[in-house]
């Protein structure tokens, strides 16, 4: 690995000095520029691994070089130095593609990390990132999942906040895993967290960490989930179901990059990427006051929108046949199927649930399925609920797909059942199962 070459651009000879202080330590060799024609000039000179620049030049704006340098150096990432408290500022200069963001004054610590970071960059552009297996993909060769892997190629380079939308079961948590791992922090922790299962009077503690006896139960000190994500990705799943008071908490660590744990007086500096996700449309969320405007304008920097199942029905064969060999293989039978009707069936079909929906279907089909092929009666889909035709769909009729799904579970282990006489050994066998698990979803549908 050769020496790595910074460039720095501000117009203030303090400022200039710091930053090539500090990174002429970090064994860094840096090129100074006092304003952006000068920066131009060096940038056809040489070619640099980072560039940092201050917001307000003498003959322009910061966000102008970033643009510069993002058309004409892609390989460059670029760092924004901002004003303290300036927000809209660094969101703007990220939404141009800047690849990250430090404040006046400049947190030494801070600067460290995300110079890093930037260097991590280059050595995974030299050394792609290894595929870590079929629960990292995406797949799909239809127009709307091409593009989806192209962005997150592209936004995996990137440091700013992302959100996720799309619907429940579209692979949000995929995506983020995949940004993860393909950007310069995959070798950190990739920590997700469902903030809608966290219970409210926890919200605080369970992000930012508590110390001991900050609270009635509170035996020890606890490290929170940002630090947990510390040099990683935290993963921030149903961002909407957070209480307005944890929002404004929330907001204050991603803008300062620091958390203050419960009962401490201190803040600590933190490093992590946020990446969040909602199946809610957070615009009406804020129109009605249940999620503040100014968190949402800090989170949503870059938004990527995950299709429906819907949206990409030639996609289902190529899906239906991973899940089904990953079933084969968890169950040690061999090579399952579906029968040509049964994918026809399938791709007609309007899954509300989405791709987790399509894992649902077939796992009951391959328990039910006696032969190796799968067929339209194993599938268990309502009559009428194709594309065209969805007066029988759960999205018609307004029952929750939770409901719909325990309906099918429940006639498929009851004709089980009537057909061993009710012998649950022998009905556990005949659906695929242990019976320890066939009493389990006894119990859970209220048959037991």
């Amino acid at each position: 690995m050769t020496k790595a070459h910074a460039l720095v651009v501000d117009d203030e000879p303090d400022i200039l000095d710091l930053i090539k202080i500090t990174l002429a330590r970090m064994d860094l060799t840096a090129r100074t520029a006092a304003d952006i024609a000068e920066a131009k000039r060096l940038l056809s000179d040489q070619a640099f691994d980072l560039c940092l620049t201050d917001m307000q030049l003498p003959d322009g704006s910061g966000i102008e070089l970033v643009a510069y340098i993002n058309a004409r150096y892609p390989e460059t990432p670029v760092a924004m130095i901002t004003a303290h408290g300036n927000m809209s500022s660094a969101v703007a200069a990220m939404k141009a593609g800047a690849f990250d963001f430090v404040a006046k004054p400049v947190n030494l610590q801070l600067l460290r990390r995300l110079v890093e970071s930037a260097l991590r960059l280059r050595e995974s552009d030299l050394t792609p990132p290894e595929k870590t297996g079929s629960a990292q993909e995406l797949l799909g060769q239809s127009r709307p999942m091409r593009e989806i892997r192209r962005l997150i190629t592209k936004i995996a380079r990137n440091q700013a906040p992302v959100f996720i939308t799309g619907e429940s079961g579209t692979g949000k948590e995929v995506a983020a895993r995949l940004i993860h791992g393909e950007g310069p922090r995959q070798a950190a922790p990739f920590v997700p967290v469902n903030c809608g299962a966290i219970p409210e009077d926890l919200v605080e503690s369970e992000l930012f960490g508590h110390k001991k006896g900050s609270f009635t139960g509170a035996v020890g000190d606890k490290p929170g989930l940002f630090q947990a994500a510390e040099r990683g990705t935290l993963f921030l799943d149903e961002v909407a179901d957070l209480p307005l008071p944890a929002q404004v908490k929330l907001l204050r660590a991603i803008q300062e990059k620091s958390v203050r744990a419960v009962g401490s007086q201190q803040e600590v500096p933190v490093d992590a990427r946020i990446i969040s996700a909602s199946h809610r449309d957070l615009n009406t969320e804020v129109e009605q006051g249940r999620f503040r405007q100014d968190l949402f304008y800090r989170i949503n920097v870059i938004e990527l929108r995950m299709p429906a199942l819907r949206e990409r029905p030639e996609d289902i064969p190529v899906l239906a046949a991973h899940i089904l060999e990953r079933i084969s293989r968890q169950t040690g039978r061999g090579p399952m199927r579906l029968s040509s009707a049964g994918l026809e069936r399938l791709t007609s079909y309007r899954f509300p649930g989405n791709v987790r929906e399509l894992e649902n279907i077939l796992e009951r089909a391959a328990a039910l399925c006696e032969s190796d092929e799968i067929g339209v009666d194993e599938l268990y889909l309502p009559q009428g609920s194709s594309s065209t035709t969805i007066a029988g769909s759960p999205a018609q009729t307004d029952v929750p797909l939770e409901n719909y799904l325990d309906e099918i579970e429940k006639k498929a282990i009851l004709q089980a059942l009537e057909e061993t006489r009710w012998n649950r050994t022998a009905a556990a066998k005949k659906l695929g199962m242990t019976l320890r698990s066939l009493r389990y979803r006894l119990s859970k549908l209220g048959l037991d």
